[in-house]
């Protein structure tokens, strides 16, 4: 059984932190990803963590993912809009 976790994440998350604070808080895209690594370190997992502002290749991801991974937690970002 493959235990690789894919966590992808879309347009505009690589300035959390960054860009409007008071609305989308402090905390940077890296510290997410430390804290994601810790959780699936405990539980055996692999991580895949990957950020994109390019639908395109979040896609890639997705389907590299269907047959490499263990699941997949997408936070789209500005795609959801």
């Amino acid at each position: 059984m493959n235990n690789k976790l894919y966590i992808l994440n879309g347009p505009n998350l690589n300035l959390l932190g960054k860009r409007e604070p008071e609305k989308y808080g402090n905390m940077s895209l890296d510290k997410i990803r430390s804290m994601c690594i810790e959780k699936c370190n405990n539980y055996k997992l692999d991580l895949i963590f990957f950020q994109s502002n390019f639908e395109g290749k979040l896609i890639d991801q997705i389907h590299e993912a269907i047959d490499d991974g263990h699941g997949i937690i997408i936070n789209a970002g500005a795609l959801t809009h």
